[in-house]
């Protein structure tokens, strides 16, 4: 059968540059770290240019004494009083930025937020059938390059001295359109080279890139801030560019294109042969069988679902309905955590706008642990779904004692802030990486159907749109206490947990019949000593 070279999709420059040099092609553990990587930095490029909106907040709208730091982290301090800012920086310009900052400035930031998670979340599904259908690298590249151009022009606003409540609002809403093609698009590559086996733990570390993102934002942001709000956009909008030019220099979207196979299909057979001597021909023998697949279809050969026929896959609904107030939660505090450590009295004293933003990174710290530690044992116990639960349960506690305790003193703060910060991303990370992949390549889909992106993108944008709905509800609840704010989030996360009972009473049968088949397997079969097994005859 002759090659089908429409089908294929170019190997990536960079690549070739380096084939080139080196005189010899990558192994396929070499690419699967560089696509770890790249994709890694992909990703937190999209959430450093999120974050600037949360460390400006304060200087929009401020209080009438609030002023910036001094230097920038890590160069002065990192929690830096407000009594005691000197009166170089009491010339700055504290008065706020119209129109953030009249009496409706806090509903005004939050309707900004809104409106970029709401474009975002009807973006994403959209972008997650491009993502199936089209050149993720290609696709990938466009999405970040055009976040940038629209961060940077919000931020632009500062300098063009613009007053104009729907200039904001329209490059917020833009730059959420854009923003939508990154997490399919993420998700859906590793998913093309990574198998099931470890996925749980492999992506919970991956996942890092969203805390990394948010705490790389956040220092990015507010190392310019004394310089004028505009450049804490322009900063990160030039940084997402360059992460942009990255990923079509060196991401290789698809295993086939670049000659090694899918690791779905004949992968998990191949896991399941034994290591004997005579598996080793077998294993050989699909080893040989897959590659010759991959050289004779190229990645598109295969058709993506539809959006309908992705939402029958088992589980997609449920964990899509988890993470919409997850994501309500994890949202909440990824944009206005910054805001509430600036306003609220920490051992007695009151931090800058620059401090709070640093401050606030420690919450991503905890994310990280989280992620990492949600994947490990979702692997171990194979129950995605109880994970996610448990941890969105335990949130709960997290957030009171958070709210009730953390204003004791830094430290105390501090060691809260990043509790609640691994409970409430553990299950975010965990439903937007592995059981999305794990979705997206479900066995009730046929081998030429392809539906990574799709699934992310109906999991992640439901998801979304608790993401809209947690700061535009937290811009209002604010206005009537920090109370209102932290009991919505509370009640979310137990609905959150709640969306997954079926599922978990569906893992935990599943695991009971197991055991009792292996225990009745046992008795009933058991062979004599001086008998071999089946097993091992030949």
């Amino acid at each position: 059968m002759p090659r089908r070279f429409d089908t294929m999709r170019g190997i990536p420059p960079g690549i070739l540059l380096i084939r080139s040099i080196r005189g010899k092609d990558w192994s396929l553990t070499t690419y699967r770290y560089v696509v770890l990587l790249v994709t890694f930095v992909a990703y937190t490029c999209y959430h450093a240019s999120r974050k600037p909106s949360s460390i400006v907040k304060s200087v929009l709208d401020p209080e009438p004494a609030k002023v910036t730091g001094l230097y920038s982290w890590p160069i002065g301090e990192v929690f830096i009083k407000r009594e005691f800012l000197g009166s170089e920086m009491n010339r700055l310009k504290n008065k706020g930025w119209p129109p953030f900052n009249g009496t409706d400035g806090t509903s005004k930031l939050g309707e900004i937020d809104v409106a970029f998670l709401a474009c975002y979340s009807l973006g994403m599904y959209v972008a997650g059938h491009l993502g199936d259908s089209l050149d993720l690298r290609l696709f990938l590249t466009t999405g970040m390059i055009g976040s940038g151009i629209f961060v940077a022009l919000f931020g632009m606003g500062y300098f063009w001295n613009l007053h104009v409540f729907w200039f904001y609002l329209v490059m917020q809403m833009v730059a959420g359109l854009f923003q939508a093609t990154g997490w399919p698009s993420v998700v859906a590559v590793i998913g093309n080279w990574f198998g099931k086996r470890k996925r749980g733990l492999i992506m919970g570390v991956w996942n890092a890139h969203t805390s990394v993102g948010n705490i790389s934002g956040s220092l990015l942001a507010a190392s310019v801030l004394e310089y004028g709000w505009g450049w804490s956009f322009i900063l990160p909008g030039g940084f997402i560019i360059l992460g942009g030019i990255i990923v079509y220099l060196f991401l290789a979207a698809y295993p086939e294109d670049v000659g090694f196979p899918c690791p779905h299909g004949l992968a998990e057979t191949i896991e399941a042969v034994p290591n004997d001597e005579e598996a080793q021909i077998m294993k050989g023998d699909l080893m040989e069988a897959k590659n010759n697949a991959a050289l004779l279809s190229g990645s598109v050969s295969r058709r993506s679902v539809g959006l309908l026929e992705a939402c029958l896959i088992p589980g997609v609904i449920p964990f899509a309905l988890c993470l919409l107030f997850s994501k309500l939660v994890a949202y909440t505090f990824l944009y206005w955590l910054p805001f509430y450590l600036s306003h609220t009295a920490i051992g007695g004293e009151y931090v800058s706008v620059k401090s709070a933003g640093n401050l606030s990174t420690l919450f991503d710290v905890g994310g990280i642990v989280g992620g990492v530690l949600a994947g490990y044992i979702s692997d171990k116990l194979n129950a995605r779904a109880t994970t996610a639960a448990c941890f969105m349960y335990a949130a709960i506690p997290s957030m009171l004692l958070y709210r009730s305790y953390g204003n004791i003193s830094k430290t105390t703060n501090i060691v809260l802030m990043m509790i609640a910060g691994l409970f409430v991303n553990g299950p975010y990370a965990l439903i937007t990486t592995a059981v999305s992949a794990d979705l997206g390549t479900h066995r009730s889909l046929r081998g030429d159907s392809r539906a990574l992106a799709t699934v992310t993108a109906i999991i992640d944008g439901t998801g979304s749109i608790g993401a809209a709905l947690g700061p535009l509800l937290t811009g209002f609840l604010s206005t009537k206490g920090w109370d209102a704010v932290f009991a919505m989030l509370m009640i979310c996360a137990l609905i959150a947990g709640l969306l997954l009972s079926r599922l978990i009473i569906t893992e935990i049968s599943e695991k009971t019949c197991k055991r009792t088949c292996s225990s009745d397997g046992q008795h009933t079969f058991a062979a004599p000593a001086s008998q071999p097994l089946l097993s091992d005859q030949r």
